[in-house]
């Protein structure tokens, strides 16, 4: 008999190795490298593919790509309006999403939802639960108030038995809960191994192609945040979407990071209940309920998260630092901006800042990475350092160069519709936005070209410049 042959495989990133290593060399990972069995090759390196009758007949010829029909494909559109924006206008038949986010922030309670949707539009749908019982899922689907004739369950971690059981249902929509416990024969290695994940998710990859069935398949994420398993994962897939929340706090962001049909970064919010999962169609009013008014340090930022515009609340405390080295804290948003436009502010506008402690936050937990809120973020800095209120109804934007300009931001107009909608009576915009677009009723608005007279119109009343 030939001797069986093992090889180690790094967790995180698939690299192989004939001997086990501490230390990754493809990712840096400490402790990652797994022994599992190599299969054997069904050929030898460099051997003429086989030309048997049967791979010819089955083979698919080049087309011409005018002769590709160009038609969209028809989208299953869900009750759940968040979700639809976030996948770009509902479910494309055919398409392989992945979800993923930190445990118990909802992905399961989410997908049983939908399901649930769905099933009420008389579409069926399989919930395949690797890490619950038939009981279990009854009992979150009863807290829910699910009940649906065409929504089936199985609990079940096998590959073969799950293809079969869609071969059998024939359902509009798979949920996988989750890829790391699902388990392929063919591969000797454990469930949620990087050939598991990898082979199994390539197995739902192809049903979901061949037969037109949706497929979401939930995926654990590691420590640091990311989905656990190969970073392969995210490229098969059509579409990548995070649920994101603090446990504190009962919103929670559904957040597109990949799609291929549709816009990224979009954003949808959900508050979590009793009940499940509650759509908010306006956030900028969640996001500013709580807003302090003639507090310095805060002002209200408009920005982008993909399509949708949206109003938050940055808070800024600045205080003398009791260390050589003074501290910069930022929360959902870059802390290293956050350096960064405090020397802005010390070189273009003379705010001796260098023995300050900084720490900056964004109400409500929403995470910003766009630089149409580097004004919001001096502002709020400046105001805080000198103790100094902004005025409660502006609303600033605008992204801030090393010299101290105020640089051109996108889709200026529909942040500005947003601003007015919720009662601010004036918006501060970089002076190269102004025009081209129609300002709407009963807000002012105030274009700037420095950072220093960003500053001088954002100063609450007639008490000067800061």
């Amino acid at each position: 008999m030939a001797k069986t042959k093992t090889k180690f495989v790094c967790q995180e990133c698939g690299y192989e190795s004939r001997k086990w290593m501490g230390r990754c060399p493809g990712c840096q990972e400490w402790n990652t490298m797994v022994e599992e069995i190599e299969s054997p090759e069904p050929k030898q390196r460099g051997a003429a593919p086989s030309a048997s009758p049967a791979r010819l007949s089955g083979a698919k010829k080049p087309q011409s790509i005018n002769q590709v029909s160009g038609d969209e494909e028809p989208r299953l559109k869900t009750p759940l309006s968040e979700l639809n924006r976030v996948l770009g206008g509902g479910i494309v038949p055919g398409s392989l999403v992945l979800v993923g986010g930190d445990p118990g922030i909802g992905k399961s309670t989410l997908l049983l939802q939908l399901s649930a949707a769905l099933a009420g539009m008389n579409e069926s749908v399989l919930y395949i639960s690797g890490e619950e019982s038939l009981k279990q899922t009854k009992l979150r689907a009863d807290r829910l108030g699910v009940d649906a004739e065409t929504l089936y369950v199985m609990p079940e971690t096998n590959m073969g038995v799950i293809e079969q059981a869609i071969h059998d249902t024939k359902p509009a929509l798979v949920i996988i809960d989750s890829i790391q416990t699902v388990q392929y024969d063919d591969v000797t290695s454990a469930p949620g191994s990087v050939a598991q994940v990898r082979e199994s998710t390539n197995a739902f990859m192809n049903i979901a192609k061949q037969q037109g069935v949706a497929v979401f398949i939930v995926g654990h994420v590691t420590k640091q945040g990311s989905i656990a398993g190969p970073k392969m994962l995210e490229h098969m897939v059509d579409s990548v979407i995070y649920f994101e929340g603090e446990r504190h706090h009962t919103y929670r962001i559904l957040r597109a990071v990949k799609n291929r049909f549709g816009s990224t970064n979009e954003i949808g919010i959900f508050d979590m209940e009793e009940s499940g999962l509650v759509e908010v169609k306006n956030p900028s009013e969640i996001f500013l309920e709580d807003r302090s008014q003639g507090a310095s340090g805060s002002i209200v930022a408009a920005a982008m998260e993909g399509t949708r515009p949206v109003l938050v609340e940055i808070q800024a405390l600045v205080a003398p630092t009791t260390y050589a080295n003074p501290k910069r804290t930022a929360t959902g948003l870059d802390q290293n901006r956050l350096s960064l436009l405090m020397a802005v502010l010390e070189k273009r506008v003379g705010m001796l800042l260098q023995n300050q402690d900084a720490y900056l936050n964004v109400a409500g937990g929403v995470k910003l990475d766009e630089p149409a809120v580097d004004l919001a973020m001096v502002v709020a800095i400046a105001s805080s350092f000198r103790d100094q209120p902004t005025q409660p109804t502006d609303a600033v934007m605008g992204e801030v160069g090393l010299t101290g300009e105020i640089r051109r931001i996108s889709k200026v107009d529909q942040r500005i519709k947003e601003a007015a909608k919720l009662g601010f009576t004036r918006a501060v915009i970089p002076a190269k936005n102004e025009g081209g677009w129609t300002k709407p009723d009963g807000i002012e608005i105030v274009p700037v070209h420095t950072l220093e007279e960003a500053l001088k119109v954002t100063a609450e009343g007639s008490r000067g410049v800061w």
